[in-house]
């Protein structure tokens, strides 16, 4: 489809039942934005189902449905739960907007409107949308390069989805917040995605590498870095960490730099022990899974040398937490 100028404008519904107030908000918006009009709540439910908007400005009282009763629709329906709604309203009681964020609003602009908060917050939330939907999509990209990682790989899927969710129970019990636990949870399937780079012959090997295969199969932490490349998304940036340092020990005997202790990102030190985690537990066809207490004494024999300490008592106190994560995805 070839879009023209108009159609490549950001798309904006106005609901009101007085024309007047929609010739108002028409004069303030239609040089930067495509604007469509409702004078109901139902019709206004029609067009979004016809033609999904960017944002809706919304009155709350209208006759027939009010925009309350709109904006609780709008939020059940799958299409158009994300779209932003901003009321425009005349009310001001402290009840009807506390009424309205519960409904789902992320606003509120109270009549009679001023053309510069009207633009301002509609320029605000349009650059929420934005940069949701581009965080959506750098996120959709890594899941997929974590995917084709897997195809290189004598390791599944189910190990990916476990080993990021266990990163993510012990960056919570390490303190990390909530916001950088979900990244590391999205980040951590990327930690391989340097054995793209590594030959066939090398991945896929039944037996025991020499030492020359070994070698090799040690840069893939670099490769992945380097198919990562620098980037201003936090998320990217994050796996590129991720898959640099997850090799690195404790003790500075690990590589690709033979980073040390602290050094070593917090990151990559959360993802190298649930990884190992779950590799020991799970069957490959070269092992047989490692009983949980078998995996944990290891762990333990490895705190302050392959480990962080630290990491290791947090992982014994996650136990419960992990081993939930476990069984839901088995392979």
């Amino acid at each position: 489809m070839i879009f023209n100028r108009q159609d490549s404008k950001q798309t904006i519904l106005i609901v009101d039942d007085e024309p007047a107030n929609l010739r108002v908000l028409k004069k303030m918006l239609e040089d930067q934005y495509r604007l469509i009009f409702a004078k109901s709540g139902e019709e206004a439910l029609r067009l979004v189902q016809r033609e999904l908007p960017n944002l809706i400005l919304l009155d709350v009282m209208m006759p027939g449905m009010t925009g309350f009763e709109v904006c609780e629709q709008l939020k059940a329906d799958m299409l158009s739960k994300a779209v932003p709604v901003i009321f425009v309203t005349a009310l001001n009681d402290e009840v009807d907007e506390t009424k309205g964020f519960e409904v789902g609003a992320v606003d509120y602009i109270t009549k009679p409107v001023s053309p510069a908060i009207v633009k301002a917050r509609v320029r605000t939330h349009l650059s929420l949308v934005q940069a949701d939907d581009l965080r959506r999509t750098r996120l959709q990209v890594i899941q997929r390069l974590g995917r084709a990682s897997e195809y290189k790989d004598n390791e599944t899927g189910m190990h990916i989805m476990r080993m990021s969710h266990y990163s993510k129970i012990i960056a919570l019990a390490y303190g990390l917040s909530d916001f950088a636990a979900d990244n590391l949870l999205h980040a951590a399937p990327m930690h391989d995605i340097g054995k793209i780079g590594i030959p066939d012959s090398i991945m896929l090997k039944p037996g025991k590498l020499t030492d020359e295969e070994f070698t090799i199969m040690k840069t893939h932490p670099e490769i992945g870095a380097e198919i990562l490349g620098d980037s201003d998304s936090d998320l990217i940036a994050l796996a590129k960490v991720v898959s640099l340092t997850h090799h690195e020990k404790f003790d500075g005997s690990g590589y690709p730099n033979g980073l040390k202790g602290k050094n070593i990102p917090i990151e990559g030190r959360i993802v190298a022990i649930a990884d190992v985690f779950d590799a020991l537990t799970s069957k490959r066809p070269y092992k047989e899974a490692w009983t949980v207490e078998q995996a944990m004494d290891f762990i333990e024999s490895q705190s302050g040398i392959h480990f962080d300490p630290d990491l290791v008592v947090l992982l014994q106190q996650c136990l419960p937490s992990i081993l939930y994560i476990k069984q839901r995805w088995q392979d």
